[in-house]
Parts: structure tokens; sequence; C-alpha cells
């Protein structure tokens, strides 16, 4: 029997909805395409034009299903591919209640999988629709992973300045590329390669960015128990590398050998031992490891192999790698305390987390909205009295140019002081001294190095001249050293 097509209208329709369910859901070209499907105009708002868009989908399928040419196994080529991929739209929605539900329950209970009942039913439309056993458990594990990714950049990353869309955009492609479809075709189980590093200051929200990467891998989901292969909350594995001293950071990334050195009275495993394949480890200040620690790093980055201190067994690291730091990377590397072939296998993607005055800059509005949204997380629950007492508190005792140096971290300290004491002064951010003034200080205090005294000298050239040659020529350096001495001494005295 020849195997029947869409019509006209209908493939229409349904390619529309794949450009849907494959666009960046934290983009314009996704709202574009959802107004398209719903039929409304841009003044509509999101969660009327989703609710409209997803009933036209229902909608159409059912008007297919009525005709007896709703089941894939029916078609071939395009008229398949395209209805496959909007189907599995309309099943994902039809569930992310319940996967918002899963979230939350496995939140709670922590590092342990927990039960999700509803997947029989989610596998039942799959299968129903013509999808093998095989491909609906796959699509169910992708689903959860999509949700998951979702829930963990839309709730944890609030606000609607230009600069946090931008950062919401680049999260989701750094889980699902730039293309949802290579990431199915090609890369749903080969994340690993692709490092990423986080830049920003201190308190602006680069530890909640690789919560919501770290959170939002692909977890393979058992049937037979009815639970995924592992906890999100088990595969995400952070350390702040600048917690502890230098003779126990190896240690703690590595792991180590009883008796590998003194103190060591049992054998300890490192954060990439614990870190699954579905998982990624969280390497937060990066910029503060030693040059010996980066080589090895870059052998786990390089090799995915590592040794615990004190043995000679070769482990395997299968999760991903994210690193962060608030230190500028371009005056570690000039001054050689980075390395750049380090740096250059942590950076397949690189994303600068936003500074909160930017934010406010672009969109005053949104300290309302953090304020509202940290208030909640503080109470369980609206409270607009100590929303308007934080924020008209925050009005009347700060200037208008306030520049958070603290970040969102500083705001919510602030919140808190705010509804303990009714007041907040801010936080005084020291003015650096003159570079000229702290050079000639610090000859006359005979507090320089050496290599103090040669940075600060060729940095004055080069403040006069202006060029790399010209320090060369006067200190009588090749102009690669030259370069090197006259940035460090800029960067390192830079605010």
């Amino acid at each position: 029997m020849k195997p029947p097509r869409l019509g006209h209208a209908d493939r229409e329709f349904f390619a529309l909805a794949a450009s849907a369910a494959f666009a960046n859901p934290f983009s314009e070209e996704r709202e574009r395409v959802d107004r398209a499907i719903a039929a409304v105009g841009p003044s509509a708002r999101r969660p009327e034009t989703v609710d409209r868009m997803l009933a036209a989908l229902a909608a159409r399928l059912a008007s297919l299903e009525q005709r007896d040419k709703l089941h894939l196994a029916r078609y071939t080529g395009d008229d398949r591919r395209t209805l496959a991929t909007a189907l599995l739209f309309h099943h994902y929605h039809r569930c992310v209640n319940d996967m918002d539900a899963h979230i939350r329950a496995q939140l709670v209970a922590g590092d342990e999988p927990v039960a999700a009942p509803f997947s029989r039913d989610a596998l039942g439309m799959l299968q129903q629709s013509g999808f093998s056993n095989e491909e609906a458990t796959r699509y169910f594990g992708l689903f959860f992973q999509l949700r998951r990714a979702f829930y963990f950049i839309r709730d944890a990353l609030i606000g609607e300045s230009p600069s946090m869309h931008t950062l919401r955009r680049s999260l989701w492609n750094n889980v699902f590329t730039a293309d949802v479809r290579w990431y199915d075709r090609h890369l749903w189980r080969r994340m690993e390669d692709f490092s990423t590093l986080l830049l920003g200051e201190t308190g602006a929200g680069k530890g909640a960015c690789a919560a919501a990467i770290g959170r939002s891998g692909f977890i393979p989901f058992d049937e037979r128990t009815q639970r995924f292969a592992e906890s999100f909350t088990r595969a995400f594995i952070p350390i702040n590398l600048s917690q502890f001293p230098e003779s126990l950071i190896e240690s703690e990334l590595f792991g180590h050998q009883k008796g590998a050195f003194t103190g060591a009275i049992e054998s300890h495993d490192g954060v990439f031992a614990r870190c699954s394949r579905h998982g990624a480890t969280f390497l937060d200040e990066i910029g503060d490891v030693s040059v010996p620690v980066q080589i090895k790093l870059l052998q786990v980055l390089q090799e995915r192999t590592f040794s615990p201190v004190g043995s000679h067994k070769t482990l395997r690291f299968e999760g991903r790698v994210i690193a962060a730091t608030n230190k500028p990377l371009d005056a570690l590397r000039a001054r050689e305390v980075f390395r750049e072939d380090f740096f250059y296998r942590l950076c397949s993607d690189v994303i600068t987390v936003p500074p909160l005055r930017e934010r406010l800059a672009e969109c005053p509005g949104e300290l309302d909205t953090l304020v509202a949204h940290l208030v909640r997380r503080m109470t369980d629950a609206p409270a607009p009295e100590l929303c308007t007492l934080a924020l008209d508190t925050l009005r009347a005792c700060l200037p208008e140019d306030y520049r958070w140096p603290g970040n969102v971290r500083e705001l919510e300290q602030a919140v808190r002081r705010i509804i303990l004491t009714r007041s907040y002064t801010g936080e005084a951010v020291p003015q650096p001294e003159d570079p000229a003034a702290r050079f000639a200080r610090g000859i006359a205090e005979q507090t320089h190095t050496a290599r103090d005294l040669l940075a600060g000298y060729c940095r004055q050239i080069f403040a006069r001249h202006g060029t790399f040659e010209e320090v060369a020529r006067r200190t009588g350096l090749d102009r690669r050293t030259a370069r090197k001495y006259a940035t460090l001494a800029t960067q390192e005295q830079r605010p």
C-alpha cells in the first residue's frame, strides 16, 4: 500500500511546529514561531501565546488522528521526520507539569534517584504514536533533560535585562549546542569534550550558571525501575579551589591513596573520581590554582585520565568540566601564571555573567524583580510588605549610581539587613592608588622586588611613549620581554 502523505497545509503547520521545537526557548526566534502557530500578535502575553500554540498543535494532531493518519509507521521521508518532531513536541508539553514535580521531588530527596511513575503514561503515548520502545525510552530521557535545563536556567537566572536574555540563551546553547538537531543526532552522549569557562565578578551568579549546566546533562531512564540512572543532584559536583591550601588541592581534585602523605589515614576519592559520565565537575576560582596543578588538570582535559596522589593507577574521567574565575584572565596569561594551553582546553565555550550594575543600567525595573525573588526565597511565599520595605530603603539609602560591588550576592544580604535593621548604606569601594604614585612610594619605602622595579619602569615608559618598541629600546630588553613587563604592571594595578 502506498504510504500516505501530509497535505500542504498540514506539512506547513508541522514544519512550523518543528521550528518551535528546535528553537532556543529563550530566543526571540522561539517567541516569533510560537506567535505564528498561535495566530496572535506581538502584544499577546507569553503564557497566553504558549497555551494557544499548544492548543493549535493538539487540534491539528487530533484532526490527523480522526482521519486515521497519525501513526508514524505509515509515513516515510521528510513527512515522517516532520511529523515525528511535532509529536515529540506535543508529548513533551503534555508531561511538563509531571516533570517539574519530579524535579522538585528529586531536589528534596537528594542523591538517591526517586521513582517517576508518570513515565508509564509518557512512554505509552510515545509508543502509541509509532516510536519504538528504544526510541521512546531515549526520548523520555531527552524530555527530562530539556525540562531540567529550562527549569534551572529560568528559575535560577531571573531578570529581563538584555544581558540576562543573552545569558540564558548562551546557557541553553551550552547544553544543547546552537542547533538541538545536532545534539539529538550526534552529541547527546558526547558532550564531555565540551568544557566551559564562566567569567564574571564575585557574586554575579557564576555558581548558579554552573549548576544550571551541570544539572542538565543527559541521564538515561531505566524503564524497569521507573527511575533515572542517576540523580541530577549527584551529577553536579562543585569545588571551590580557593578554599584549599596548595598542599591539599591535588588530593581534593584527584584523590589520594592511604598513606600517600602525613595524615592520609584512609584513601579518598577526589571530585573527578566521584563524577559520573552523566555529570559535570565545577572548578570554581580556577584562576587561583598554581601552574603545576594546571598541568595536571590539562592532562584530565586532554587525555581524560588522572592518577590519585600516591598511586600509579590511571583512572578515567568521563564527565564535563565547568570552570569559573573572577580574575582577569588576560592579566594572568600575560604574567604567565595561567598557561595558554590550559586556557585553550577550557574555552570550548566562554560565557560572561553580567554584573548587577550592568543589568540595572539596562533595565532599572530588574531591581524590583530580583528583590521579589529573593524575598520569596527567604519566606517561601510572596511577602509584598517586605518587598516594599526593601525597595523603599534601598532607594532612600543608596545613590542612584551605586555600583553594587558584591552584585546579586550583596543585594541578597542587603535585603536581609534591611529586614533586620531597616537600613542599608552600601559597601564602600576603595579607590585605587595612582600607579605612578604607588611605584614611587614603593621605591621610597624600599618594598619593591627587582621584578616590581622592572615592571613599574616599563609601564611608565609605555604610558609616556605608547609603544612596546620604545620600551624595549630604552630598557635594552627584547620586545617580547618588554611587552610582558609593561603589560604585567598595567594589569596588576588595574582596579
